[in-house]
């Protein structure tokens, strides 16, 4: 494995989103989740996620966006 300096660390953008959807993805090779994150001034972008052996749809609604319950 190749560790990186500290510098070039500080060059990456860490971002928190908030999940506001989640929906099956069978088109995936593997089981997996679509995702839809609203990362605020950067607008909601899409991602997929294999965590369908852990988590339900439901659960991850629930477990991330604490602000609706």
């Amino acid at each position: 494995m190749t560790l990186i300096s500290y510098a070039d660390f500080e060059k990456v953008e860490i971002r928190v989103g908030k999940i506001i959807e989640v929906k099956d993805f069978p088109k995936a090779r593997k089981p997996a989740y679509k995702l839809w994150i609203d990362f605020g001034e950067l607008g909601i972008k899409k991602s997929s996620a294999r965590i369908t052996k852990l988590y339900t749809p439901y659960r991850i609604n629930r477990t991330t966006n604490f602000s609706r319950y």
